[in-house]
């Protein structure tokens, strides 16, 4: 069995070890372009997944005016089904105070994540870098 560890970035490495996950992911595995993918990230708190030590996933969330943001939840292809994805995203909703409203905008191909994660689909399909994806929003936030 696999161990999994998530743990909040504070550190040079870690950031760019949870740098690295997301451009493999975005950048070679789906054609995002760098800059698209690397946006605000100076404006974002940061997670890195270990899978037995070694780097498997990352995300991050940034505060917005309507509320905190999930993005860039990212798990390298030979971590997938391994619930990584899962994991980070229930460290980054832990990581935030009670009553916070949250939101992302996820692809299309991966809602049951989120759905699994209290999250609910509001309004249209919409592109965005060339994928479908839809805003979700978190049912545990606020009002």
């Amino acid at each position: 069995m696999q161990t999994i560890l998530i743990k909040k970035v504070s550190d040079k490495e870690a950031l760019e070890q949870a740098s690295a996950v997301r451009y493999e992911v975005f950048v070679h595995g789906q054609g995002v372009p760098a800059s698209l993918e690397t946006a605000h990230d100076d404006m974002a708190v940061h997670f890195l997944a270990l899978a037995d030590g070694v780097p498997a996933g990352a995300a991050r969330y940034r505060r917005m005016p309507d509320g905190v943001k999930l993005e860039r939840i990212a798990v390298l292809p030979a971590h997938r089904g391994k619930k990584i994805g899962d994991a980070l995203v229930k460290a980054m909703l832990r990581d935030l105070p009670a009553g916070t409203p949250v939101y992302l905008y996820s692809q299309v191909a991966v809602t049951d994540l989120y759905l699994k994660n209290d999250f609910e689909m509001v309004g249209d399909e919409f592109e965005e870098a060339g994928i479908k994806h839809i805003k979700m929003v978190w049912k545990g936030g606020g009002e």
